[in-house]
């Protein structure tokens, strides 16, 4: 029969060689004989193997071929760190590269990291993709972030950074140049946005920008802002929120804005200086950006701003901006006041030792104790000067109860010269 061995001696009982591994063509006998219902023990004895070798070639279903020994690699164990250097990096394998090297002394080509991550750069791209949509309701949130291009000005290209805040609900934008993007553009444009909706939405989100970002966990989502960031949001009464790192697409509204205000608003002009650049921007906010057709609304932001969102912004109460407000911890010194520059303002007596929170603002000074207003004073412009409203001693020997309407010294006793203490213990201080 065709399936016959030519010459089955030289696959004889006993051949070791054999018995470890048959030639593709010998398994393919071997099965077609078993497929025509021969036994294992007739296969071997045709043949001229074991048993054993048949069975093991019939159970895998042909001839398995060379399989090379696993080989350990040098980033073995180190998926989870690696996973974790890659999303940092936003799929930068030569910076995980350099990263291997400089922190664990692991030393392998570009090629090998790239290798690695594959996986995760096809799902970082898909998290990139699937940005999933949600509407806020009206009033509830507002999203900034910064923008960087070249400008002619002047007959120079300039770099000009564009600060872009959008409201959610209604998708009004309100943009402003700046010439960095340090920490005080993010409050200045906050407040100039503020300004030129009229109202404080209930949170403002944004990405994780090192001026307001401190730290940002992506897997606990742990965030851990600046302290000035807290004070201004404190002051102006809303509620910050980080986007998740590497997730900024979920601030979709508002990384649209701000392209949409290069190709828009910016385009190909060239201004006469940066006054005419901050002159066209608000020019195009009024005359375009509020008055056109939003593509996802369907509806001109300005009329959705006004029907549903204005009146759902937290009025501003005429407060003046927040790098104009001090907010200062001063402890209640033995003469019953608080040193703010040099000068020295009365706090009821009672308080003594106490830590007071400080308030400065247009020319007036706000002591509050336990978030209660204690005492009030106008600023004075001078240096080393007492102002004392004397209802701060009523209840210590020698205070009147009259009140203070110039700047006058406290009662005489509780301000004695240190000479009379020096004769009372015999001698000056040593």
């Amino acid at each position: 029969m065709e399936a016959r061995i030519e010459d089955p001696k030289s696959l004889r009982m006993g051949d070791p060689r054999r018995e470890a591994m048959l030639e593709p063509g010998e398994v393919g006998v071997m099965l077609r004989l078993r497929g025509l219902g021969w036994g294992t023990r007739r296969i071997a004895a045709e043949l001229g193997c074991s048993r054993n070798t048949v069975k093991r070639y019939v159970e895998a279903g042909g001839w398995p071929g060379f399989q090379a020994p696993e080989r350990k690699r040098k980033l073995d164990g180190l998926e989870d760190w690696l996973s974790e250097r890659f999303r940092r990096h936003r799929g930068n394998a030569d910076v995980v590269r350099q990263d291997l090297a400089r922190e664990l002394g692991v030393i392998v080509s570009l090629r090998t990291v790239e290798r690695a991550v594959q996986p995760w750069r096809r799902e970082l791209a898909a998290e990139a993709r699937a940005t999933v949509r949600f509407e806020t309701p009206p009033g509830r949130q507002l999203q900034i972030d910064f923008g960087e291009l070249r400008i002619p000005i002047a007959g120079e290209r300039v770099r000009v950074f564009l600060f872009v805040a959008t409201l959610g609900y209604s998708r009004r934008t309100y943009a402003q140049a700046f010439r960095h993007e340090r920490q005080s553009a993010w409050l200045d444009g906050l407040e100039g946005a503020f300004r030129h909706f009229g109202g404080v939405p209930e949170e403002v989100l944004f990405d994780n920008p090192k001026a307001l970002v401190i730290h940002h966990d992506a897997a606990t989502r742990e965030v851990t802002f600046n302290a000035r960031l807290h004070a201004f949001a404190r002051y102006w009464g809303f509620r910050p929120r980080a986007c998740a790192p590497f997730r900024a697409r979920t601030k979709g509204k508002d990384e649209r804005g701000v392209g949409y205000v290069k190709r828009n608003g910016i385009a190909g002009h060239a201004f006469a200086s940066f006054a005419a650049l901050e002159a066209h921007l608000a020019w195009w906010m009024r005359e375009i950006a509020d008055v056109r057709v939003h593509g996802t609304t369907g509806e001109v932001p300005l009329a959705r701003f006004r029907r549903d969102e204005a009146a759902t912004l937290r009025p501003l109460d005429d407060r003046p901006p927040f790098r104009q407000v001090r907010e200062l911890v001063r402890k209640v010194q033995a003469d019953c006041a608080v040193e703010v520059d040099t000068n020295a303002y009365s706090v009821p007596w009672r308080l003594i030792g106490e830590s007071v929170v400080v308030t400065v603002s247009a020319g007036r000074l706000v002591i509050r104790h336990a978030g209660t207003v204690v005492a009030e004073h106008a600023e004075t412009a001078g240096r080393k000067q007492r102002i004392v409203d004397r209802r701060h001693f009523l209840g210590v020997a020698g205070a009147t109860g009259r009140h203070a309407s110039e700047p006058i010294e406290p009662p005489s006793d509780l301000l004695r010269p240190l000479g009379e203490y020096e004769r009372l213990l015999g001698g000056g201080w040593r």
